[in-house]
């Protein structure tokens, strides 16, 4: 009721004086939380950057707990173009029963104007397997042999039809460019196993990389140390890795020593505020500008060159696959022309687990439309050819992930950016358009309770409608299987904690043994 005697009072009861004076001062606290943050003032953001090579000395992936018990080691199966989820994990004979007949429900499908056909069952017949009974389409003869080991999750959905926005949500939890990747999270929360290897090594298929190329992989507003490297499945796995022909080891080394010292000095400068032409004798004289922080991107190029030198021997290693027994590689298809590439990329990924690298991500499906599980033009030739190529060599990395002793601390994800409607794209074409409101994905190996489906879409396959799980839950239960609490797990970032879930997620707890 004062407010009203209030001369010149705003709604919120403040005259205009003092709104704009309020206004301004919280204005200008904008530059103080930006020279705060330069100061290293914010605990987090001082924690991060010593992580990135500060005062600490630490390296940026040197080995980290975890927040509590969990997996060691994460591969992504990334099917890249999106598979259909009522072809592969998802039965519904609901689809069999109206098969042919025109959609009248009311749930959204169809995308970018594609044209709605008609309701179209599925092509590949389910049927039970394991002891559990996990249904599993005829695609997959291989995985199915491990269906008491994984965990369905039928009610997945995301935010976005579009490839490029959504591979990147899959990866960094935002439709948006330049976010963290979830393999950046995990080497950031973690660290690495190995000195030797990146703690994040991606695969693309031969046909090209997912859109969005390495915007998938990168390590946004975090140090670059954090970001994928990409590795080339035959030859050699980096470009330009040998060692020039002439140049002896000894010579390389002295270099490499030579160019640390000379690069970890500029480093020195820039965060010490030096003019160019301030010698290193103002290090110890003090005579120093405003300091600034250090480029990530400086120390991320420091600590390659001394990983790059540490690479040319391990790197080579690991893709030489002449050392598998000839049994081995005939389990991976490496004998089969059609599952030959994902075979060596399934079976380096095992000889990188063993290593010590942290995340490992496989594409299948590379460029646009059928060279991808983008079963536009014909689902059922398009799923044929991708499962076909996939199958067999993980069903090979799971099973050999067991005989080795790496199955209990191995966390393996499957799926696509969305999945694909239970409608085909006009009358008698067998093509699925995009589906982000519900589809499938699936977890096996450490610390995931298998051989069960959670959640459901509905009668048709259209929508997520029993335990709905977004992407950001996905993300918090492939973390929380990893040993991190992704409410924990926090980049101080402009005044902001940052995290992969950003203001949702929720760990499914059913997932976890």
């Amino acid at each position: 009721m004062l407010d009203r005697f209030i001369p010149n009072a705003t709604p919120c009861g403040r005259t205009r004086r003092e709104f704009l004076w309020e206004v301004g001062g919280g204005f200008t606290g904008l530059g103080l939380i930006d020279l705060l943050s330069r100061d290293r003032f914010f605990a987090n953001d001082t924690r991060a950057n010593e992580a990135a090579g500060g005062e600490a000395g630490m390296h940026p992936l040197a080995p980290k707990a975890p927040h509590f018990g969990g997996a060691k080691h994460c591969v992504f199966l990334f099917m890249n173009g999106a598979p259909s989820q009522v072809d592969t994990f998802d039965p519904k004979p609901m689809l069999d029963k109206f098969h042919g007949t025109a959609y009248a429900g009311k749930a959204k499908v169809g995308s970018n104007g594609r044209p709605i056909g008609y309701l179209m069952k599925s092509p590949f017949p389910f049927r039970p397997h394991g002891e559990s009974g996990l249904p599993i389409s005829s695609l997959f003869p291989h995985t199915a042999k491990h269906a008491d080991d994984i965990c369905v999750i039928r009610s997945m959905h995301a935010d976005t039809a579009a490839h490029a926005s959504g591979c990147l949500q899959m990866n960094t939890g935002s439709v948006l460019i330049g976010k963290p990747s979830l393999g950046a999270w995990l080497s950031y929360g973690l660290g690495t196993e190995n000195a030797n290897l990146p703690s994040f090594v991606v695969m693309t298929d031969p046909r090209g990389g997912p859109i969005g190329s390495a915007s998938n992989w990168t390590g946004g507003f975090m140090p670059a140390a954090y970001q994928g490297t990409l590795f080339r499945s035959q030859g050699s796995p980096l470009l330009d890795l040998a060692t020039p022909a002439g140049v002896s080891d000894r010579t390389q080394r002295k270099s490499l020593d030579l160019l640390g010292e000379l690069n970890r000095e500029h480093l020195a400068r820039r965060r010490l505020g030096l003019r160019p032409d301030q010698s290193s004798l103002s290090l110890k004289e003090g005579r120093v500008g405003n300091p600034t922080y250090g480029d990530s991107e400086l120390v991320a190029r420091i600590l390659s060159y001394e990983l790059a030198y540490q690479m040319q021997t391990t790197a080579a290693d690991v893709v030489n696959l002449s050392q598998e027994t000839r049994q081995t590689q005939e389990m991976y298809g490496l004998d089969d022309a059609r599952t030959a590439d994902f075979g060596r990329k399934c079976l380096i990924a095992r000889r990188l687990i063993e290593r010590g690298v942290r995340f490992i991500q496989l594409y299948s499906g590379g460029g646009h439309i059928e060279d991808t599980w983008d079963g536009h033009n014909n689902c059922i030739s398009n799923h044929t050819i991708h499962a076909g190529e996939t199958d067999q060599p993980i069903g090979a990395l799971m099973t050999d992930l067991k005989q080795r002793g790496l199955w209990d601390e191995t966390l393996l994800v499957w799926g696509g950016e969305f999945g694909r409607t239970p409608t085909s794209e006009g009358v008698n074409k067998p093509g699925r358009d995009h589906d982000w409101h519900g589809f499938s994905m699936w977890l096996a190996g450490a610390g995931t309770r298998g051989g069960q489906a959670i959640g459901a879409t509905d009668d048709l396959g259209f929508a997520a409608v029993d335990e709905p799980c977004h992407v950001s839950d996905l993300h918090a239960t492939i973390l929380h299987l990893m040993g991190l609490d992704h409410e924990r797990l926090t980049f101080f970032y402009k005044g902001l904690e940052e995290r992969i879930t950003g203001t949702r997620g929720n760990v499914v707890t059913k997932a976890i043994a």
